[in-house]
């Protein structure tokens, strides 16, 4: 996707994946100071774990805690996050007003915080592995806890922060879907995910990651090069 928006606007520039270890981490950050580097984004599971090392931060990856785009400025590296608007828009083509709404949020890392400071106004319930070692802005329950099924069944709108998905695994049984919420779902996978494609056939209103990832991408871009993000070449590379 970012290699066809440079391409598309005439930049000799390339998008590279880096698969880093733990422990690879500070050298891989280091490498992003170079004069050849424009930034980077960040994704699981190290969108909280790179803050510690950016020189400034803005002020939307301070609310998340959570940072998916960094910026080479000079020789310091900024921290961004282009999650919040992404998802801010998907809730909107829901047609979810986060204000008082009930929302359940599965999962408890950067892209759950990102969700949650697009949500500012909503009740929202967190639903992490581990809820008591989580520092999260509302109520967050175990996955085995005895009120998750009513909550989702009742909520306005859930959100899945996590990785279940990718490989055609349900995070939640189809009954407990909510009865007139909406359903947005980060992960993206070529025919949509069994919740998204579930929530659909339900006649619920659901949003999937590809949208989300174009809208972050494009921002991301546009950090990364100061120039308006060409969406439609963008677009045309992903495989909804």
């Amino acid at each position: 996707m970012q290699n066809a928006a440079f391409r598309a606007l005439g930049l000799d520039w390339t998008y590279e994946l880096l698969d880093v270890s733990p422990g690879e981490l500070p050298k891989a950050l280091g490498g992003l100071r170079r004069e050849d580097v424009a930034g980077a984004n960040v994704t699981i599971p190290y969108k909280q774990a790179v803050m510690d090392s950016m020189d400034a931060l803005d002020a939307e990856a301070v609310r998340a805690r959570a940072v998916n785009t960094i910026v080479r400025d000079g020789k310091r590296l900024v921290g961004s996050n282009t999650d919040i608007a992404a998802i801010g828009a998907a809730i909107a083509s829901v047609g979810i007003d986060p204000k008082g709404a009930n929302v359940v949020i599965f999962g408890a890392g950067g892209s759950a915080r990102a969700a949650s400071v697009a949500l500012e106004g909503a009740h929202v319930t967190f639903v992490s592995r581990h809820p008591d070692e989580t520092d999260l802005p509302g109520r967050v329950i175990a996955w085995d806890d005895a009120s998750l099924h009513g909550l989702v069944r009742a909520t306005d709108l859930l959100v899945n922060a996590t990785p279940l998905g990718r490989r055609d695994e349900m995070p939640i049984r189809p009954a407990a879907l909510p009865r007139d919420g909406a359903v947005i779902d980060l992960v993206y996978v070529t025919g949509g995910t069994p919740l998204v494609r579930k929530a659909r056939s339900l006649g619920l209103r659901a949003a999937d990651g590809w949208e989300i990832l174009l809208a972050q991408g494009a921002r991301s871009f546009e950090a990364w090069t100061g120039q308006a993000a060409p969406v439609s070449a963008m677009r045309d590379t992903l495989q909804p």
